[in-house]
């Protein structure tokens, strides 16, 4: 199992190496040319694709739409030169927290 979760990272590795080596007929290249804007679209896309296989309870469906989605979102993130290792140090100061408990917390520190 810990070789399957390593795959946002390696993932990851490929949007950094096409950003900065941005290759020919490469679809994460393309995104990342195209912009923000378009990379949100995409998320935006999949995600209702997601939701469309969540209320229709297809289970395949939801495998890869969810797949689709975490892939757009790596690309947004590496779009903001932001590592997957710093959502899982996010969500590590998180664990163990009530989520309502967390986001009071978020609402206090924005007011």
């Amino acid at each position: 199992m810990e070789e399957r979760s390593k795959i946002l990272d390696r993932i990851y590795e490929v949007i950094e190496e096409r950003k900065a080596h941005p290759r020919d007929k490469s679809y994460v290249s393309l995104l990342l040319q195209k912009g923000t804007g378009n990379i949100l679209d995409k998320v935006v896309e999949e995600t209702g694709e997601l939701a469309a296989g969540t209320l229709n309870a297809d289970k395949k469906q939801i495998i890869h739409e969810m797949a689709d989605l975490w892939f757009h979102l790596l690309v947004l993130l590496g779009a903001f030169d932001v590592s997957p290792q710093e959502i899982y140090k996010e969500l590590e100061k998180r664990w163990g927290k009530s989520g309502i408990e967390e986001k009071e917390s978020r609402n206090k520190v924005s007011r």
